[in-house]
């Protein structure tokens, strides 16, 4: 299947039709419009894979239309060549960097915002002019039949095309010739895309995830502080690439922000979050099973959960740096607490850890902000706010080693399925001889022209 598709568009993508301006204006407003047109069954389909809240659904997974939006309206600028001067010995002469098209790519997608980071990289595909295939993932079955029923209503397969299946169509894809690659998801699979992608020398994208710390000082707000923290773990119950994955407090305010956050959580989904509306459901089986296992230790808050429902309480944990749940990535509504005394400690732990694909800070304080910019690493940084970053189109989103390679959103993302080509233009009214040998006598013009 993955060979005859990507022929098809390899056909496609040589009839030149996707490289012009108003092409990828009228096929991103057609996305724009299957979007709205399939928005129940969108809503349906993450319902049943999450149980994901319409108005989160709305706020992180439909709102993609902004990203068309946003393309639609910078388009004419990301598309215009940009002139570069070109130096005296080659003169006269005209230079310019045109952002071409790369051919044909796949995009291979993740379960916990699957319509999302499926729809949000093809945006930028559409803009950039390529043809491409979607591999929507198969732990979320029902937005990935939804996915493919949008995708299939309103495109050619020549042109973008969805690809259904689990593992074998994965490798079946991964065995051909791409001109990117462009993967969501965890790193043990991401190293294997890496390692495909290396057989045909493909380019790929990486955002993957790790561990992205959130540190809070005593300068912080406490009580903005927790309801942020809590909002920003809570959303798709926990699984998020860029949500808080443990918090580094500072031990003088510790009890409050503990306390802060415990009411939060009945703030925002009630006693009983098993009966809340607005809390999700752990994707699968598995990933319930492996989310229990990280329960351990000093429970401040939460721990129930429910294996027929997948439901897993907001759970607090007072932990060690040896604990289970901080040898992973936790991908779920746990939250381990470490403490801190000195800003010099906590800084000295993110440091110490891969690099993480965000980071955030509460503080008030000027002087502590400006040293955790300077002395940390992350893909991200927030301070006093969580997981908002993703929602600016203006900022490149990815990680940094560990965390994840290359970029999207935006011009970001137009750049990352663009390659940059070099035109170089020369008249043939002067042809100086001066280049051409026989070179006798020529060095020293050329020495002065040099200086």
């Amino acid at each position: 299947m993955g060979a005859t598709l990507t022929a098809g568009q390899r056909q496609f993508f040589a009839t030149g039709e996707t490289r012009s301006r108003a092409f990828r204006q009228t096929q991103l407003s057609r996305l724009k419009a299957a979007i709205l047109d399939y928005q129940a069954e969108i809503l349906a389909a993450l319902r049943a894979d999450l149980r994901k809240p319409d108005f989160e659904t709305y706020a992180t997974e439909l709102s993609v239309v902004g990203d068309i939006d946003y393309a639609l309206k910078h388009l004419k600028g990301w598309m215009r060549p940009s002139r570069v001067s070109v130096p005296l010995t080659l003169q006269p002469a005209a230079g310019q960097v045109r952002s071409e098209p790369l051919g044909v790519v796949l995009i291979i997608s993740p379960w916990n915002y699957p319509f999302q980071l499926s729809i949000s990289p093809l945006v930028s595909a559409i803009a950039a002019g390529n043809c491409a295939i979607l591999k929507p993932s198969e732990i979320a079955p029902q937005t990935s039949a939804a996915l493919a029923h949008l995708i299939q209503s309103t495109f050619p397969n020549d042109f973008i095309a969805v690809a259904e299946g689990g593992v074998e169509t994965s490798q079946a894809l991964l065995s051909e010739s791409f001109d990117h690659i462009f993967f969501t998801g965890g790193a043990q699979i991401g190293k294997r895309v890496m390692q495909a992608a290396a057989e045909h020398l493909t380019p790929v994208t990486l955002e993957l995830g790790g561990k992205s710390p959130c540190m809070v000082t005593a300068d912080a707000d406490i009580q903005t502080a927790a309801r942020r923290i809590i909002w920003g773990k809570g959303i798709n119950a926990g699984q998020s690439c860029i949500a808080p994955d443990y918090l580094l407090v500072q031990q003088a305010v510790k009890a409050p922000l503990l306390q802060a956050m415990q009411q939060a959580i009945v703030d925002f989904f009630g006693e009983d979050r098993a009966q809340s509306p607005d809390y999700g459901r752990i994707i699968s089986d598995r990933h319930f099973q492996r989310l229990c296992q990280l329960m351990e230790g000093d429970i401040v808050a939460g721990g129930q959960a429910d294996a027929a429902e997948r439901y897993i309480d907001l759970t607090l944990i007072d932990a060690s740096p040896e604990a289970a749940v901080m040898q992973e990535e936790i991908f779920g509504p746990i939250l381990p607490v470490l403490s801190y005394e000195q800003l010099t400690d906590a800084i000295a732990f993110v440091n110490t850890r891969p690099k993480p694909l965000a980071l955030y800070c509460f503080t008030t304080n000027a002087a502590e902000q400006e040293r955790v910019l300077n002395e940390t690493t992350s893909g991200s940084l927030c301070f006093n706010e969580t997981m908002s970053q993703y929602a600016v189109p203006d900022f490149p989103f990815g990680g940094v080693g560990a965390s994840g390679m290359g970029r999207a959103h935006g011009k970001a993302g137009f750049d990352t399925f663009s390659y940059t080509r070099s035109v170089l233009k020369k008249p043939n009214w002067l042809d100086l001889p001066l280049r051409y040998p026989p070179y006798k006598n020529k060095l020293s013009l050329l020495k002065k022209l040099l200086k």
